[in-house]
């Protein structure tokens, strides 16, 4: 073959290696620029598509940190996925971390061509305070944030009795809420930011995951929210590792299947959509 018909497929095969981008801005909110990191896989696309979003109890963290386990298997099942940074309390309260969220998920659908992702199927995932973040951000989505399955991991969806059971003000609390005091006004504040609250019929497919022995959330804030996902109609699915901690890192020992289980659950709510 002549190097003239060479090297056009020369090109073509290099493009088509995967790649990692780092720190592409999404957004700038007054003066706060917002990256993600975004991993391109290797073919010609569109691929299935998933954002992440760490956690670190909404004060602490970024998109290399907490939420670092799914970056292998998901590049090796073949996902695009981007991950993203969100700005932190206390500097910036609630709501400017789902509102974060949400901007990500415009920037990824308005960018979908560029990174070879495809914008009919995004799920988003996260932990601890990501999960909160993306299950938030999946139960109020209008048309421009709308994904098509929520993955969230060991996250507080109920803050109102989470708080209660703590018995006083969580640190995290008083960081991302400036509450100081428990009232009327805060419990309301509690609930409106809860992702049980704003549960209703017509929701994308959702994914739990937790484990049983989580002393920092509640192994039970996963089993209410499914059953109320569950009453209103949807899809809610919940992978349990048994006597699992709060955090993956510490899972790798006890039953590291859940990547395995949770690829496998990527891969059927999102190949609806193709």
């Amino acid at each position: 073959m002549t190097m003239r018909y060479l090297l056009p497929l020369l090109l073509l095969a290099v493009a088509a290696r995967a790649e990692l981008k780092t720190d592409i801005e999404f957004a700038t909110v007054n003066g706060t620029n917002l990256t993600l990191d975004a991993f391109v896989p290797e073919g010609k696309g569109p691929f299935p598509t998933c954002i992440l979003v760490h956690g670190g109890g909404f004060t602490r963290g970024d998109k290399t940190t907490l939420i670092k386990p799914l970056f292998e298997p998901l590049s090796k099942a073949g996902f695009a996925w981007f991950t993203i940074n969100y700005r932190l309390a206390p500097q910036h309260r609630f709501p400017a971390c789902v509102e974060d969220v949400e901007s990500a998920i415009r920037w990824v659908k308005a960018h979908a061509a560029e990174y070879k992702a495809d914008p009919k199927r995004i799920a988003i995932i996260g932990e601890s305070a990501g999960g909160h973040l993306v299950s938030l951000a999946g139960v109020r989505a209008k048309e421009d944030t709308r994904v098509t399955a929520v993955v969230s991991i060991y996250a507080p969806h109920d803050l109102e009795s989470r708080v209660k059971q703590s018995k006083t003000i969580p640190v995290w609390v008083e960081a991302l809420f400036g509450l100081t005091e428990l009232n009327d006004a805060a419990w309301k504040v509690l609930r409106e930011a809860s992702p049980l609250t704003h549960v209703c019929k017509g929701l994308p497919p959702f994914l739990l995951i937790h484990g049983t022995k989580d002393d920092k959330v509640p192994f039970e804030q996963s089993l209410k929210f499914q059953e109320k996902m569950k009453a209103a109609g949807n899809a809610c699915d919940l992978i349990v590792v048994e006597g699992g901690a709060h955090g993956m890192g510490g899972w790798e020992k006890i039953d590291p299947s859940y990547k395995e289980k949770l690829v496998a659950w990527l891969r059927t709510a999102l190949a609806a959509k193709h």
